[in-house]
C-alpha cells in the first residue's frame, strides 16, 4: 500500500493554509475591485454558473452574499444554454463563473451569453489562461498551484475563501477582513484533527451508505463531504439539509445508520443538535464535525473543530474533516487515492 503522505492529496490538504495566505494576500484588490462595480453598477442579483466541486461553492455563496450582502443568489442550469438553446434574460445580475479548470463547455457558455446580454461578469478559477477566464471582466485567480490530485480538496477552500473576500469587499468591514484574514491558521489548527480522524476511519470501512446533514453556511458543507466520500470510497452518501432530511428520509434510518452531522457553533447548533437527537432516537449511528458541547454530546464518534470561527466562514474549516475522513477511509480500503476510478481531474461537460 502506498504512504499517505507521499499521496498528492494529502499534500494538497495539507497545503491549504498557505493557498489560503496567498490567496488573501495577492486578490485582495481585485476583490475590491469587483466589488466597486458591483456597486457601480447597482447589481441586485447573482448567477452562478458551476459544475461539481465549484457547485457546492455556489452554494456557499448563497448564504454568504445573501446574508452578509443581501443579494438574491442562484444558480445557473447550465443544459439552458449549451443543450437547449434557451438562455433566460439576467438582467442587472453579476453572472460569476467557479471552476478550478476553467475549461467547462457549458460553464463558458453561461458566461458568454451573459457578456453578450452585456451583463457582468467574473471568475474565480485556478487557471487565469482559460476560457472560462477569457469570459471574465474580473478575474480571481484561486492562487491554489497545480491540483494533481483528482478530487479537489485546496482549490475548494480556495474558492470559499474567494467568496468571502467579495462579500468582505462589498460590506468594507473591517471586521469581516480581519476574521478571514485568520482563517489560514484556522485551516492549519484543523489539520491537526488527521490523527482522531485516522484512527477513527476504521470503523466505517464496511459502510455501503450513509447520509451527511447541514444547514444554513453548511449546507455546502454536507455536500462537499458527501462529494468527497462518494470520490473516495464509492460508497452511496446523500446529502440533506437537516429540515429536508426530516420531511421522508427519516424513514431510510434503521439501527447503526451511519449519519454525520456538520454543525460548527453557531445560530444552527441547536437545531442540529435536535436534529441529532431525533435520529439517535432512531437507533442511528451519528459522527458530528462541530465545536458545539451540545452537538458533540449526541455522537457516536465526535470530531472537534479545535479552532472556533465566525459562522459565516465555517464552511472554509468544517470541510477539512471531511476531506480527511474521506482520504483516511479509501486508504483502509486500499484504494487509489489520487486517481479514483472513472473520474478525471477536468471533466468538459456540454
Amino acid at each position: 500500500m502506498t504512504q499517505l503522505t507521499d499521496t498528492h492529496l494529502y499534500r494538497e490538504i495539507h497545503e491549504q493554509p498557505a493557498v489560503l495566505r496567498r490567496l488573501l494576500d495577492k486578490e485582495e484588490a481585485t476583490a475590491a475591485a469587483l466589488a466597486d462595480l458591483i456597486h457601480g453598477r447597482a447589481i441586485d442579483h447573482v448567477v452562478i454558473a458551476a459544475r461539481g466541486t465549484s457547485d457546492n461553492a455556489g452554494r456557499y455563496a448563497q448564504y454568504v452574499l445573501g446574508a452578509m450582502n443581501g443579494l438574491s443568489v442562484g444558480l445557473a442550469a447550465p443544459s439552458l444554454f449549451s443543450i437547449y438553446h434557451r438562455p433566460p434574460r439576467f438582467g442587472n445580475a453579476l453572472v460569476l463563473g467557479i471552476s478550478q479548470s476553467g475549461q467547462s463547455p457549458d460553464i463558458v457558455g453561461v458566461l458568454a451569453e451573459a457578456r453578450r446580454q452585456g451583463a457582468l461578469t467574473a471568475v474565480l478559477t485556478n487557471r487565469p489562461a482559460s476560457p472560462l477566464a477569457d469570459q471574465g471582466d474580473v478575474v480571481i485567480d484561486l492562487q491554489a498551484g497545480e491540483e494533481r490530485a483528482v478530487a479537489a480538496t485546496k482549490t475548494y477552500t480556495a474558492e470559499l475563501a474567494a467568496i468571502a473576500l467579495i462579500s468582505a469587499a462589498l460590506s468594507d468591514s473591517a471586521e469581516q477582513r480581519q476574521a478571514l484574514a485568520a482563517m489560514p491558521d484556522a485551516v492549519a489548527a484543523t489539520l491537526s484533527m488527521n490523527d482522531a480522524i485516522a484512527a477513527a476511519a476504521p470503523r466505517y470501512r464496511y459502510m455501503s451508505r450513509c447520509v451527511v446533514a447541514g444547514r444554513g453556511y453548511n449546507y455546502a458543507t454536507a455536500f462537499e463531504t458527501a462529494l468527497k466520500l462518494k470520490e473516495m470510497t464509492y460508497t452511496i452518501v446523500e446529502p440533506y439539509s437537516s429540515a429536508d432530511f426530516l420531511h421522508g428520509p427519516l424513514a431510510m434510518i434503521e439501527t447503526g445508520f451511519p449519519v454525520m452531522i456538520i454543525a460548527p457553533a453557531g445560530v444552527m447548533a441547536a437545531e442540529m443538535a435536535e436534529f441529532a437527537h431525533a435520529v439517535r432516537g432512531r437507533q442511528a449511528e451519528v459522527i458530528a464535525i462541530s465545536d458545539a458541547a451540545e452537538v458533540l454530546a449526541t455522537a457516536r464518534v465526535p470530531l472537534r473543530l479545535p479552532a472556533p470561527v465566525p459562522e459565516w466562514l465555517s464552511p472554509i474549516t468544517a470541510i477539512v474533516p471531511g476531506q480527511l475522513l474521506a482520504m483516511h477511509l479509501a486508504h483502509a480500503r486500499d484504494y487509489d487515492i489520487d486517481a479514483p476510478r472513472g473520474i478525471h481531474k477536468v471533466t468538459e461537460t456540454v
